[in-house]
């Protein structure tokens, strides 16, 4: 409707602005023409020695070419000495406004149009010898030009109700099209709020509507997937959680239901803390994967990798040694990167964890730190088992465990990896990992430096 509004104003705009354009145009010529025969006239009428109504009749009678409705002709005190019309007026006063400035000694043109007809009247004075002496007027009905004028009028009139006729209907099309296609996208917004992710919106096209088609499929598309993630973690986590907490029931049961030595009870009382501890820790995991996934970016500092990792040593030498494992570091070609001291810590612990976890009794494990001119890079390398060639693509999986036999020995939750690689992509780092089975693995961690003398320089 608003765009129907301003159509028809604009259109109304230019109907005006034609008709006064056309009639303006119409007016300059006619005022030219009629102008130019009146003066023609009084040039004539001036070359009388004395302006009588005789000598005045006998000139006009010799200006053929002059065709009006109605010519006059006066004195210098307005008497009409000459008049064309057949009730002539010859010998009376005819102070007509626009005789009265034209004896003043103005050219005078005056200009109506009425219902088809178009009434022009000219004056001008008579002046001989620099004295004005009388006045010529002229009047003329011309119904052709009027009538041209009013078919002008009547067609711009027309074409602009076609326009605005042709304006309506495209509006209420354009509209019904518009509004059909916004309604596909507001009953899938509808489906989408039922929980159907997989709905997808067609919608035909190359305009901003289609645009927003392939946005809000998009959108569906990740919900989609985040959904998905969402319900195999819940139900994985479900899974792995009730492990532990299943064994803890049946040991206390156990221990309830039947009679034990004081040694059988704390037997499996040990157990039972052993399971506590599990389940301890595998919460603990989730609700670091959750931090790590909401943590804050702006907490960065420009930290060396060695002091992070010697810290991490420190607190696992006491485990690799009852695993009989040898951790060797070469620490010496460290790099300043950019990252959260808290994230680096875990990185570094987790793939030292598992390192010393799935090594082999007597196995060794380097904790080596080098650069090159873009990245700062740790690797971790054991002697263990290995990985199989057709678990490397899910190793960084959430509760994906490649033995889960030796994992659940080794009290392995499976997140471990999965914590890394997000720590690892949410400090714009990259982690690669290769693997021989049955002959060790080696975890590749690269940042980027952030050299701030490089930077000074």
């Amino acid at each position: 409707m608003i765009y129907i509004a301003i159509t028809f104003a604009v259109l109304a705009f230019l109907n005006l602005y034609c008709s006064a354009v056309c009639q303006r145009l119409f007016y300059q010529s006619k005022e030219v023409a009629m102008v130019e025969k009146a003066q023609l006239a009084a040039a004539e009428i001036s070359e009388l020695d004395v302006l009588t109504p005789s000598a005045v009749s006998s000139s006009v009678n010799q200006m053929s070419s002059l065709k009006v409705t109605r010519f006059l002709i006066t004195d210098q005190s307005g008497v009409v000495l000459y008049d064309s019309d057949p009730e002539s007026a010859v010998g009376q006063y005819a102070l007509l406004p626009q005789i009265v400035r034209a004896i003043e000694g103005n050219d005078v043109f005056t200009w109506d149009y009425h219902d088809g007809v178009m009434c022009s009247i000219a004056a001008t004075p008579v002046v001989s010898y620099g004295i004005t002496v009388g006045c010529v007027y002229m009047m003329e009905y011309d119904t052709e030009l009027g009538a041209l004028m009013k078919s002008l009028h009547q067609t711009i009139l027309t074409i602009t109700f076609i326009l605005e006729l042709l304006v309506i209907l495209f509006s209420i099309a354009f509209a019904h099209a518009f509004s059909k296609r916004l309604g596909r996208i507001m009953n899938s917004m509808r489906i989408i709020q039922e929980g159907d992710y997989s709905h997808k919106v067609v919608m035909d096209g190359h305009d901003e509507l289609s645009i927003l088609g392939d946005e809000f499929n998009d959108l569906t598309e990740r919900l989609q997937t985040s959904e998905n993630k969402r319900r195999q973690f819940v139900s994985d986590a479900s899974h792995e959680l009730k492990t532990p907490l299943a064994s803890i029931k049946l040991l206390s049961d156990s221990i309830l239901q039947n009679d034990m030595d004081i040694e059988t009870i704390r037997e499996f009382v040990g157990d039972i803390g052993d399971e506590a501890d599990r389940l301890n820790r595998m919460s603990q995991k989730l609700l670091d994967l959750t931090r790590g996934e909401a943590a804050d970016q702006d907490t960065h500092e420009i930290v060396y990798m060695a002091p992070t990792v010697e810290r991490v040593v420190r607190m696992l030498t006491t485990q690799a040694e009852s695993s009989q494992i040898q951790i060797i570091t070469e620490l010496e070609n460290d790099a300043p990167i950019l990252i959260r001291e808290d994230d680096l810590y875990q990185i570094t612990f987790n793939l030292v964890e598992n390192g010393i976890k799935y090594n082999l009794p007597g196995g060794k494990l380097t904790i080596t730190l080098s650069r090159n001119e873009e990245y700062g890079i740790l690797t971790v390398t054991d002697t263990g088992t290995g990985i199989p060639e057709d678990s490397i693509d899910h190793i960084f999986e959430r509760f994906y465990r490649v033995d889960k036999a030796r994992s659940r020995a080794s009290g392995g939750s499976g997140l471990g990896l999965s914590i890394v690689r997000n720590m690892v992509e949410r400090n714009q780092g990259q982690i690669h990992v290769q693997s021989t089975f049955g002959m060790g693995s080696s975890f590749t961690v690269e940042f980027p430096v952030f050299d701030t003398e490089a930077i000074d320089e």
